[in-house]
């Protein structure tokens, strides 16, 4: 992260030595639009911390044990794409359910919608990328995710195309 912070400080310099007007004009430009994005973002905030909070491993692991790879895989894909979490939480998360043994497959259908599809975070893409867009991200998302879930079924041998 260090790294990030100082080619974006020296990049920052670089634009500032080249052209003092244009350089102030951009930041004046990203700090009216982080302004503006800054109300959407505290939403999608608290309603990840909520998601975190209400939905827990246990409420997780219930809503996927038992259910066999076809209904489990969509439970799967609907919470993963109702749930807004972190890689570095969902990842180990994935891994405490597989030993629990929850199949790969629906791991993967969780895991990938947790990652490519946003139902907490439609209302800021929507103001960004219009409703058009915001809602062909998320079908492709979800349809990206069920394909991926179908390929490390195979993969894995938990079903037989």
């Amino acid at each position: 992260m260090l790294i990030l912070w100082t080619v974006a400080l020296i990049a920052l310099t670089a634009s500032f030595i080249a052209d003092r007007k244009k350089t102030r004009m951009a930041l004046n430009r990203a700090l009216k639009i982080f302004l503006k994005m800054l109300p959407m973002f505290s939403v999608v905030l608290i309603l990840t911390a909520l998601s975190l909070t209400l939905i827990g491993e246990e409420t997780i692991l219930d809503l996927l044990r038992g259910r066999g790879i076809w209904l489990g895989s969509t439970i799967a894909a609907g919470v993963g794409s109702i749930t807004a979490m972190p890689g570095f939480v969902a990842f180990p998360l994935a891994g405490i359910l597989a030993e629990q043994g929850i199949p790969y497959t629906v791991l993967a259908a969780f895991t990938t919608t947790l990652m490519m599809v946003g139902f907490v975070t439609f209302p800021l893409e929507k103001v960004f990328l219009g409703t058009k867009v915001a809602l062909a991200r998320n079908l492709a998302g979800l349809v990206v995710a069920l394909i991926v879930s179908i390929v490390i079924g195979i993969a894995f041998g938990e079903f037989l195309v």
